[in-house]
């Protein structure tokens, strides 16, 4: 495997978003297709105080794929279930800039989910490649949290609350069923209607250009696709019938399509991009105290959902 370094030996440990080629399968040197991988949770976070999120990272990359003039097209490679709504808006975003800026087209790769946020993201992309039994839809927004006043009832532990306004405590956990103001509801409500349209917006925006740049060989929305974006999850084969995905089939298919869209008529060299190891990195690893933890094992990892947060999610995942 062949290791492209675009970065001087000094920017190893003084630069943290620094990034090595890794040539996945070597082709024409002057026809590249670089693959971004976008995998788990959509969460805009820094670990450690760095700018090492998923959207950075994401955004790294794609400038990583713009300066190369060799690169002919992005393949966004999703395993998603989704996640924060802010997240996942900031990447649709970066992936629409990239491709009107720089005229590169970005294929989207559906692994095994790419759900709610996961389909948020592959929204504008020039051609979605899922294959058949991929998780893919749940397109909507939920917001959710705990009330445990009934806990604190049972042993003797009442709130005390200092408000400067009637909605201030809007959303806690430790109010009264009845303490629950119909208003506060009802702008809950609006606040997740407002995302979940602007969503179907994104669906709507994103399906049309394709369909307008793709023609006979993409796929063009459903009359009655709105009905379907329920928040109910879709198999890629029922996304694929219902216009959201252009093409049923695995990761050489989608190299296929981005071949075909780009022009390219050799065999490409495909890379991907990736951080390289600093000791720098690791001792911060080591460094880093964690607090005592109590996890219970149901089968699979659940997200750390935060109250009060809205998030592009399967409710599977919600727990």
């Amino acid at each position: 495997m062949l290791v492209g370094l675009l970065i001087s030996a000094a920017d190893l440990n003084t630069n943290p978003s620094a990034y090595m080629e890794i040539v996945h399968k070597s082709g024409t040197v002057d026809d590249k297709i670089a693959v971004v991988p976008l995998e788990g949770m959509i969460i805009g976070v820094s670990l450690m105080g760095e700018s090492n999120d998923i959207v950075q990272r994401i955004k790294e990359q794609l400038e990583l794929a713009a300066r190369d003039e060799n690169v002919k097209a992005v393949i966004l490679r999703v395993d998603s279930p989704g996640g924060e709504v802010l997240a996942s808006d900031e990447i649709n975003k970066l992936i629409a800039d990239f491709q009107r800026d720089h005229k590169k087209p970005v294929i989207c790769s559906m692994a095994s989910l790419a759900a709610s946020g996961g389909y948020y993201v592959a929204a504008p992309c020039r051609y979605i490649v899922a294959h058949e039994l991929t998780i893919t839809g749940s397109i909507g927004v939920i917001m959710s949290g705990y009330n445990y006043r009934g806990l604190f009832d049972k042993v003797g532990v009442r709130p005390v609350v200092y408000k400067s306004g009637k909605f201030k405590d809007m959303l806690s956990g430790s109010k009264l069923p009845e303490e629950i103001l119909p208003e506060e509801a009802a702008m809950a409500q609006q606040l997740i209607l407002e995302s979940y349209g602007r969503f179907k917006k994104i669906v709507e925006t994103g399906r049309a250009s394709a369909d307008k740049l793709n023609g006979a060989t993409g796929r063009k929305l459903d009359k009655e696709w709105a009905s379907f974006a329920d928040g109910r999850i879709l198999t890629g084969t029922q996304a694929y019938n219902l216009g959201f995905v252009d093409k049923l089939g695995d990761f050489d298919v989608a190299i296929a399509e981005a071949k075909r869209i780009a022009g390219i008529t050799g065999s490409p060299t495909i890379v991907r991009y990736e951080q390289p190891f600093t000791f720098g990195n690791f001792f911060k690893l080591l460094g880093k105290a964690e607090h005592a933890k109590v996890k219970i094992d149901i089968g699979m990892d659940a997200p750390s959902l935060k109250p009060g947060r809205m998030y592009f999610l399967p409710t599977m995942f919600t727990y």
